[in-house]
């Protein structure tokens, strides 16, 4: 999940898998799958940034998790 704030300060978070697009013209919005809209405060290329970031940790994690430490065989 990604954090983002809406225009009156409230932060919620959102699953970036289920963004469809992202549309800045001023302010941000996010269109998601199911249709819904939401109108937020960061702008278009942080929201990217989140989202990268946010990929690039689940990849981490599944790495971490299907690494074996060395000298350690099957039981």
């Amino acid at each position: 999940m990604i954090t983002v704030t809406r225009l009156d300060h409230t932060r919620f978070a959102v699953n970036p898998d289920l963004v469809e697009r992202i549309q800045e013209s001023p302010d941000t919005t996010l269109h998601m799958v199911d249709g819904h809209v939401y109108v937020i405060s960061e702008s278009m290329d942080a929201v990217i940034d989140l989202i990268v970031t946010y990929r690039a940790r689940v990849l981490g994690a599944a790495q971490a998790m299907t690494a074996r430490p060395t000298g350690q065989g099957e039981v």
